[in-house]
């Protein structure tokens, strides 16, 4: 079975790429590893990182491709790929990636979304800086240090305390 994609020329698309072992730490242990690896892959296939989060287990992120490129399943795997060759073999690896010659760091598939519209936009960058309060890694969206987060307050899109809790109850917003 074939799996299908939406494979939209130079539209927006937001990503969900996950680690094989789901209790790993290997993303946010290795994370100085990415960013060489997204920008080698950036230089061959350009895109623009609208937001990114390394989470402990997986990644999160947006991204626009240029007009006349509906190809992001290459990106990803170069970046798994690039990722995967910079970390020590010490992953279990089961037998039917042995036989293809494959890592046992990352899940083979990934989820994407096509992004719709500004609200649809807004929303999915919300989300994705949100996301390590989400799983309880940090209390304010700032503390959590593998996030495009900072570079949006550095460009005063959003403020520091952005994504705290307002009364100190814990209750981080119905909307997640």
């Amino acid at each position: 079975m074939r799996y299908r994609r939406a494979m939209v020329e130079g539209a927006t698309f937001f990503f969900t790429v996950n680690l094989a072992e789901r209790s790993s730490r290997i993303l946010v242990d290795r994370v100085g590893d990415l960013p060489e690896v997204a920008r080698r892959v950036r230089e061959e296939h350009p895109f623009v990182i609208i937001a990114w989060v390394v989470n402990a287990d997986h990644i999160d992120a947006i991204w626009r491709r240029p007009e006349n490129d509906a190809d992001y399943s290459t990106r990803w795997a170069l970046i798994k790929t690039g990722f995967s060759r910079a970390v020590p073999k010490t992953e279990q690896i089961r037998y039917s990636r042995e036989r293809k010659g494959e890592r046992g760091i990352w899940q083979r598939r990934f989820w994407e979304h096509l992004i719709r519209n500004d609200t649809d936009l807004q929303w999915h960058v919300d989300y994705t800086h949100y996301d390590p309060l989400k799983h309880g890694y940090v209390r304010r969206a700032v503390d959590w240090p593998f996030s495009s987060i900072h570079r949006y307050v550095r460009l005063g899109w959003v403020s520091s305390d952005w994504g705290c809790p307002d009364d100190g109850d814990g209750d981080f917003g119905e909307r997640w």
